[in-house]
């Protein structure tokens, strides 16, 4: 059908004078091809199997810093010592074993050079956490890190024990460690962090437009958590926090923080470590799915704001290693807590790590490959792709 001229004018001259601001945004980034990253999960086998002296041969959490020295990885929980050849580990030293194990651990990999296992020492020389817990029976696991300087800035939180299973655990609160160049076995101060509104600060680190956003989880039922944020003025997070509420805006008060939310205004649920990174002009959020305990599916959402609303996370991976029919075989094989290495990507593109475990902790002595992280690349492709 032939369009009379004068209507096309019009619609020309209604578009030109409709704000940009207010024309129709164009979708997120869609998903192309998502693949393991084979290159990385080699490099980390690799150096977990080397032989040798006694060093990281496997860790969850699996943040990562680039900073003067070169890549600094950041990892919870943490096996040392070496692999036998028939993939299995020694018992846990204090158990009869020699392998040791720590909280929290740092591996340094420099851009030229061979990485090295970084921890603290105890009172023996032996291996200690970088940083250590307040008692015996409390300890620190790492959340996310930004680079300050020459050096990092690292976000812990403390956990006590409540039971004998490996997930009886609670949350205590949260502390910023600071590493000074060269030093990275020992931070040289242990700051306090807001810890008032049951919030697990720091799941992740994001500098944009003069602020430093903070993400912080509040764990919920089945063993999804709710998502908070605040931020700080330029990058020292020692300086006073703001928080985003409710009613849209920010508030000094950590009590007045309020959950985020998706497209249909419900509070979010996501696990509870992930990351929310700027591409472009759109955040993504990377997660995983949290209405079924221990889902092994890695999950994407994308929001204009660091604030949200975030779109409806949509699954984009699942992890082969997971599960009875996964690549163990094992039901007690679980995939957790993903996040992206911005500094590692290439444009278009999201650089994804994840980690692998079991609820039987036999399992990773058993078969020491079992508990290493996994890698992901994820291509970006035009809106709805």
């Amino acid at each position: 059908m032939r369009i009379p001229r004068v209507l096309v004018a019009l619609a020309v001259a209604v578009c030109a004078f409709v704000p940009p601001g207010d024309r129709p945004a164009a979708g997120p980034p869609g998903v192309g091809r998502v693949r393991p990253a084979t290159a990385l999960d080699e490099a980390w086998g690799a150096y977990a199997e080397r032989p040798g002296r006694s060093h990281w041969t496997g860790g969850d959490s699996t943040y990562s810093v680039a900073t003067a020295a070169g890549e600094l990885w950041v990892f919870s929980d943490t096996f040392l010592g070496t692999v036998r050849a028939d993939g299995s580990r020694p018992p846990v030293a204090g158990a009869g074993g020699t392998t040791p194990f720590v909280h929290n651990s740092f591996v340094l990999w420099p851009a030229a050079g061979r990485p090295r296992t970084v921890t603290g020492r105890d009172r023996s020389g032996g291996p200690a956490p970088v940083v250590s817990g307040p008692s015996r029976d409390q300890w620190y696991w790492a959340r996310a890190g930004v680079a300050e300087g020459r050096g990092a800035a690292i976000v812990y939180a403390r956990y006590a024990r409540t039971g004998s299973g490996p997930l009886d655990v609670a949350w205590q609160g949260n502390v910023l460690a600071r590493f000074g160049p060269g030093r990275p076995d020992r931070p040289r101060s242990l700051t306090p962090l807001p810890s008032s509104a049951r919030t697990a600060w720091g799941a992740w680190l994001e500098r944009q437009g003069g602020h430093t956003y903070v993400y912080g989880t509040e764990q919920g039922p089945l063993g999804a958590h709710y998502l908070r944020l605040a931020r700080v003025a330029g990058s020292d997070l020692r300086r006073p926090w703001q928080y985003w509420t409710a009613d849209g805006k920010w508030s000094a008060r950590e009590s007045r923080s309020a959950r985020l939310t998706g497209a249909d205004g419900a509070a979010l649920r996501t696990s509870d470590e992930l990351s929310v990174v700027r591409h472009g002009r759109w955040y993504a959020l990377v997660t995983q799915r949290s209405d079924e305990p221990f889902s092994a599916q890695v999950q994407l959402a994308w929001s204009r704001t660091p604030h949200g609303p975030f779109t409806r996370p949509r699954t984009v991976y699942t992890a082969p290693e997971a599960g009875p029919s996964g690549t163990y075989r094992n039901r007690n094989v679980i995939a957790y807590n993903p996040h992206e290495h911005p500094e590692l990507e290439r444009p278009g593109e999201l650089v994804v790590s994840y980690n692998v475990n079991s609820l039987v902790p036999q399992d990773v002595i058993d078969r020491a490959g079992v508990y290493r992280p996994r890698f992901l690349r994820v291509t970006l492709g035009p809106p709805g792709g």
